[in-house]
Parts: structure tokens; sequence; C-alpha cells
């Protein structure tokens, strides 16, 4: 008791005041805060909560083309505007980190598979490998299996095939194909795979057709025809707070003449669109870059955030906050890219971290330093 007040004597800021200055300290920060007095704990508490609440994280790993795959990793937080350089105690990887959905990591290997979906990714899971070999699949958490569906090898004799991981039995199970209108799309490539609390839904970037698997009947769902208007010419999927959103590109992509948010609507019956926003038109400059065009776009999305970028130059990424159905836009700087790491590969996700999830990568020895706005 002692102890604690000779501390609460050496911190005389408190109340609103400290709050306040909580809320602008960088969330990594408040780690070491949250030791300094059970007051301060109650503080840092009180400032993530209601003052400046926590926003999902985008975080951005540049991985070297060959083994041993050396990764750095740098992750945005939107609520205190920082980049931030995560360094972790083993960072490289025997096979290639990837990602076919916002918030799951995984590698592949014909023996091993190994995915994390925590969000810093701290716990990793070992398991074998599907029976059936992929390259590039759709891999994807829905409820407690782990979805891995197509991107098969051309030796394979379905290019369709389906697997799933169930957590509790820690075991495969199998699973109807996809959809035969899929079979030349199975790739990750060509799809864009968003996830609920019940199903998987999967659509074709240019064509916008879009099935949905429901992984406790292990049935395929649809087509259902996702494109808002006849001149959207590419679209990606994705979901915030359990409301299925798709981003699509106006024109084509030799002159994008804008960038459209919508939320699809319809239930199990998709296909209603009402747009949510549209991307202001100096950010779709930026994101033409140098080339000046936009075949694709990329996205990852959780909470009420929404992250965009040209996959074929990343320097800019757009933020979209989707807040009481409006869109509030922002650009920044992508500062894994440099003249070291442009021919890099940039794997993409995105979740929502607490002070838990900090506490745990700093027990792990992880270390977090700003590095820039």
């Amino acid at each position: 008791m002692a102890i604690e007040e000779q501390r609460e004597a050496e911190a005389p800021i408190h109340g609103d005041m400290l709050e306040a200055i909580l809320s602008h300290v960088p969330l990594t920060d408040l780690v070491p805060a949250c030791h300094v007095s059970k007051a301060w704990k109650r503080a840092v508490a009180y400032s993530i909560g209601h003052v400046n609440p926590i926003k999902p994280w985008l975080t951005v790993h540049s991985q070297s083309n060959r083994a041993p795959h050396v990764t750095t990793t740098h992750a945005y937080d939107p609520r205190s505007r920082v980049w931030l350089e995560i360094h972790e105690p083993s960072m490289n990887h025997v096979s290639a980190v990837r990602s076919s959905h916002s918030t799951l990591l995984y590698t592949l290997t014909p023996t091993k598979f190994t995915f994390s979906f925590d969000p810093l990714h701290v716990k990793w899971h070992h398991v074998d490998a599907p029976s059936v070999w992929r390259t590039d699949p759709v891999v994807a958490l829905v409820g407690q299996r782990v979805v891995v569906a197509g991107g098969t090898s051309d030796f394979e004799d379905d290019p369709l095939a389906v697997e799933m991981y169930n957590l509790k039995t820690q075991s495969w199970e199998t699973c109807a194909s996809m959809p035969d209108a899929l079979k030349y799309s199975t790739a990750s490539a060509w799809l864009s795979a968003a996830v609920d609390e019940h199903r998987m839904h999967v659509t074709e970037k240019n064509s916008c057709l879009t099935y949905s698997l429901d992984p406790d009947t292990r049935i395929w769902h649809g087509p259902y025809d996702l494109r808002p208007s006849e001149n959207v010419f590419f679209c990606v999927t994705g979901t915030i707070r359990n409301r299925f959103i798709a981003v699509g590109l106006v024109g084509d992509a030799e002159n994008v003449s804008s960038v459209k948010l919508w939320e699809i609507r319809g239930g199990s019956e998709m296909g209603c669109c009402e747009e949510l926003g549209e991307m202001p038109k100096e950010m779709v400059e930026k994101m033409k870059g140098e080339g000046g065009c936009v075949p694709s776009i990329a996205m990852a999305a959780v909470g009420d955030f929404v992250y965009m970028y040209n996959p074929w130059e990343p320097d800019d990424i757009i933020v979209c906050e989707v807040e009481h159905g409006k869109c509030k836009w922002g650009c920044i700087r992508n500062v894994a890219l440099n003249d070291g790491t442009r021919m890099h590969r940039l794997v993409v996700s995105c979740a929502n971290v607490t002070m838990k999830d900090l506490q745990m990568a700093v027990s792990e020895n992880w270390r977090f330093a700003v590095k820039g706005t």
C-alpha cells in the first residue's frame, strides 16, 4: 500500500488532464504507462475507451522473394496517426507468407500448413498440409474452421477442391468443391474473399460474380451478381462490422474515373447495392501513381476502416472510415516501401489490436519503434 501511495505522489498528473494527455500517446507507449500506478491504469483504460478509442491497425509485411524470406513489418495506427516498425524475435519463414483475407496470414509447403489469425500474428499454428497441393488458394477463417479453397497445382485432378481445418477437432475436413463457374479463376489472384459470422464469400474480381460457402452445411450458394453498375470493371469485397461491402473501379484500367464503396444487402439472396461513398478525385489521382492507371485495387477491411491501394504502385494507401453510414477519407504514405523493398512482396493485413495483444507481444520480446507519421 505504501509503495502504491508513493507512486501516486510521484505521478501528480491525474483525472481529466491525464486522460487527455494519454489520448495523444501512441498505443504501444501506453503498455508501460499501465504499470505506473492503478490510477494511471484506470486513466489509460478510460482514455482508449472514451477519449480517443482504439482503431484498427494496418500491417504491411515486406518480404524478400528468396528463402529464408527475410521479412520486415510495419504497422499504421490510425488512433495515434503513426507508423510503427515492428521487430519480432523470428521474422523469417521457410516459405513465403501469404494472405487472401484481411485478418489471416499463412505459409504453405507440400508437408506443412502454418497460419495465424491473432491481431499481431504473435501465435502461429503448425499443422499438416491439406491433401491437395495448392500454389495460390483462397484461405480464410470462418468460425472455427480455416477454409482452403481452389488455387491448386496444375498436376491436381480437381482445380476447385476445398478443404477445411477444424480448430476444435484439429483435423482436416472435406467439403463440396467450388462452383464450376469459377473453374478458370480459382486462384486468390483472381478472387476476393470476405467473411461474415457464418459464411465465406468469394468474388471473381473482374466479373463481380459471387458465391458463398456455409462451412457447417458444406454447401455453396449463388451465383450472385454484385456488379453495382455496368461501368464497374473491377471489384474487391470485404466486411466491416459484419456488413458486406464492395469497392469498385469505375471506367477502365487506362482511365479510372472514380472509385466507389458499396454495401451489399439482401441477406441470403445478395444483390442489392447501396452506395456508401466515392473516393475524392485527388486521392484517385494519387492511386494512379506515375503510371497513370489503376488496373486493379487491393483492400483490407475491419471494424469501421477500409484500407485501399494500387498493388502495382502501392506508394500511397487510401483510408476510408465508415462512420454512421458516411465515409471519411484520408491518405497515408506507405513507409514500408523504399528503394530496398520496392521489388519485395508486400503482404497486407488489418486487425483490431488491443492492449492485451500488445502486452502479449511485449512478453514475447517484440519491440515497437515509431517510424513516422
